[in-house]
């Protein structure tokens, strides 16, 4: 990985010490700037908010709130600064049942325990140089779930509208978030089309 990560600014969610310590250890070799560890979902929330982080690493399982929901309050609630960010959710349950669910509540990448430091920073690595399209729909909000595009793909499950590349200033994601926070999905799509 040869990129300057000096400004990326970090938050860590995880109630085991441990796992913050060896994350940030990793994270800190590459050269991440700035590293923050909280040790559980409703202050790494209060930290989100106040703060602007570039990605998220969050354990799936938490107290007094999951990780799922801690997802889901970045993603969709009022309060969140920026329901973009890239979330890699860590979890020793990694079946696929698991692994969907956090797909379906909005996690970009999904991060089995125990890991390896290639692992991590192939993670890193994807939520960099492959952002994902985000999504949204009546009953979603987060990256695009799909990883490999098949346009030849005519099953029950395939998409009315086709996806388009769209490239924004931050002006415009700003815009785009301030939409999304407002729900107002008609705002959204003409701040897309743009």
């Amino acid at each position: 990985m040869g990129y300057a990560l000096d400004q990326l600014r970090v938050l860590i969610v995880d109630p085991n010490t441990h796992i913050r310590e060896l994350l940030r250890t990793i994270l800190q070799t590459v050269g991440a700037g700035k590293i923050d560890l909280i040790s559980d979902g409703v202050a790494g929330f209060e930290s989100y908010c106040v703060h602007e982080y570039d990605v998220v690493f969050t354990d799936s399982e938490m107290d007094p709130i999951s990780g799922l929901d801690f997802v889901e309050l970045i993603r969709t609630s009022s309060k969140s600064p920026n329901p973009y960010v890239p979330i890699v959710m860590l979890s020793a349950y990694s079946d696929e049942e698991r692994v969907k669910l956090a797909r379906d509540h909005g996690v970009t990448e999904f991060l089995a325990k125990p890991f390896t430091v290639d692992i991590v920073l192939k993670r890193l690595e994807a939520v960099i140089e492959s952002p994902r399209t985000f999504v949204r729909t009546d009953s979603y909000f987060g990256p695009d779930r799909r990883r490999i595009a098949n346009p030849s793909y005519a099953g029950n499950e395939r998409r009315k509208t086709t996806l388009r590349e769209v490239s924004l200033s931050r002006q415009d994601i700003s815009k785009q978030q301030q939409a999304a926070l407002s729900q107002d999905k008609s705002v959204i799509d003409a701040l897309a089309r743009d």
